[in-house]
């Protein structure tokens, strides 16, 4: 497995089985175009098997924080550590980027989302936060 951060719309276009509906070339151009918005895929092969996104936030009180937008990764690709490879790179990258903490939203139900979480060092806060935090 190999993960790559998304350089171009043709990256995301070859990634589009991945999302939730077909990307359209404005948000995906507006998206690309923003350093602190971030795209890696999975591939498996030549075939994009999974992807995270995650948007760098900064607060004046705060400093910089990676919010995990949305992980998915393809049913012919579940139960392979998919998931995990892909928060640990999101993770890295935050650090990289000086992020003092990552986090994101999960249903309270969503135990398969919760796993991987917990899995890559994340703290599920009342089932609804997730976060990590870095030194």
């Amino acid at each position: 497995m190999k993960i790559r951060r998304a350089a171009s719309a043709d990256d995301v276009s070859a990634a589009a089985h991945l999302f939730d509906a077909p990307p359209r070339p404005d948000a995906t151009a507006r998206f690309l175009a923003r350093d602190h918005h971030h795209l890696l895929i999975a591939h498996i092969g030549e075939q994009a098997a999974g992807f995270v996104t995650g948007v760098e936030m900064t607060h004046p009180d705060k400093g910089t924080e990676m919010f995990l937008y949305e992980l998915g990764v393809a049913d012919a690709f579940l139960r392979r550590g998919i998931g995990s490879a892909l928060v640990e790179a999101l993770k890295t990258l935050a650090v990289q980027r000086g992020c003092y903490t990552m986090w994101t939203g999960t249903a309270s139900g969503d135990t398969a989302a919760q796993a991987t979480y917990r899995k890559t060092g994340g703290v599920v806060d009342d089932g609804a936060f997730v976060y990590w935090e870095f030194a």
